[in-house]
């Protein structure tokens, strides 16, 4: 991927692969966490995921951030694939697989200090997000 420069030459754009996962609760809510003061985008409604480390495919990123960021163990069998984002931000270009998970070992909780809130697929919209997660929003209203 190359975008022009403002002298006119192309020059290479950074792509970056994240993975997200929407869980869905027993009574069909989503889990949105928002972002902490000092990252990028502070203060936005997201889906839990990461960045997929190299040589690391989606999945696997996402059982390994699940654990991470929220202390729930998740089979690779439960994690369907959805949809994809691709955003193009100023530096880079993001490409986000996205996969459903409704079955998890353990009792979701912030081990990253995060703020988590279940939500209807009918209010996602009052979440503000991140551009590449806002498509994702009628998508699962659509599924759920």
């Amino acid at each position: 991927m190359t975008h022009e420069s403002k002298g006119g030459t192309a020059e290479p754009k950074r792509l970056v692969l994240v993975a997200a996962c929407a869980l869905v609760d027993a009574d069909g809510r989503v889990l949105l966490a928002r972002r902490p003061e000092g990252k990028p985008m502070a203060g936005l409604w997201e889906f839990p995921g990461g960045k997929v480390e190299p040589g690391e495919v989606p999945e696997a990123c996402l059982i390994r951030e699940l654990k991470e960021e929220l202390d729930i163990d998740v089979a690779k069998a439960c994690l369907a694939p959805l949809t994809f984002a691709s955003h193009d931000y100023e530096d880079f270009h993001l490409l986000m697989p996205v996969f459903v998970c409704r079955r998890w070992e353990g009792q979701v909780r912030a081990l990253e200090g995060q703020v988590l809130t279940w939500v209807p697929p009918a209010r996602l919209r009052e979440y503000p997000m991140p551009p590449a997660d806002e498509p994702l929003v009628a998508v699962l209203r659509d599924l759920l």
